[in-house]
């Protein structure tokens, strides 16, 4: 375990293996990437696919973040997945239940053409397994106006809090409703494009998807 990795605050919530880990990334799609730009601290929320022991960005070779990431620049990449309200007596112990991660390490650019189209996958399959095989593949302008970069898993961290709120001892006899609110993530009934061409049905990865 890295020092940079640690969990300081609460250590007790602290995860290092890569069940883990791993569990907690593919639950999402969305990341925070902070980076020094120009002097100034930078955090860009965007896209990530997981592909084994790596993860992997895209942007447009113009991004700022990009080309950040493309020079080696230290980075540390963040995830949060929201899954309860926890409301206590008072309001300081309020929280919430959640499953975290923090990634730290360098960014490299990922030039084989194969390699490159095999990260764009698994960062479509991230958001929507089985829509890449569906749409149509990017073709040769548009592989050349997308950067991906790769980020080994190697420095990394997990923190999770589950159960009911922790109070005071004195406060366990007030008169206050205390306990936890659950935060589902759900999908709704998907909406066509008003454009879509008449009779075509419904995708299997949305229906897969829709369905559960």
């Amino acid at each position: 375990m890295a020092e940079k990795t640690k969990v300081r605050r609460a250590p007790s919530r602290g995860h290092y293996d890569k069940e883990t880990i791993y569990g907690i990334l593919d639950k999402e799609y969305i990341c925070h990437v902070g980076f020094i730009h120009q002097n100034h601290p930078v955090v860009i929320p965007t896209l990530y696919g997981r592909l084994d022991d790596t993860l992997f960005l895209h942007g447009s070779i113009a991004s700022r973040m990009m080309k950040a990431l493309e020079s080696g620049v230290d980075v540390s990449i963040s995830i949060t997945r929201v899954n309860g309200l926890v409301l206590a007596r008072s309001a300081f112990h309020h929280s919430m239940n959640y499953e975290s991660v923090v990634l730290f390490g360098k960014a490299v650019l990922v030039k084989d053409e194969a390699a490159k189209l095999a990260g764009l996958k698994a960062i479509s399959d991230q958001v929507l397994k089985g829509r890449w095989e569906e749409a149509r593949l990017p073709n040769e302008e548009e592989m050349k106006a997308t950067s991906l970069v790769s980020l080994p898993l190697k420095e990394a961290s997990a923190k999770i809090r589950t159960g009911p709120p922790s109070d005071n001892k004195e406060d366990y006899d007030l008169d206050i409703w205390a306990g936890v609110v659950p935060v589902e993530h759900i999908t709704r009934r998907a909406e066509p494009d008003p454009k879509l061409k008449a009779g075509i049905p419904l995708a299997n990865s949305v229906t897969k998807l829709i369905n559960g």
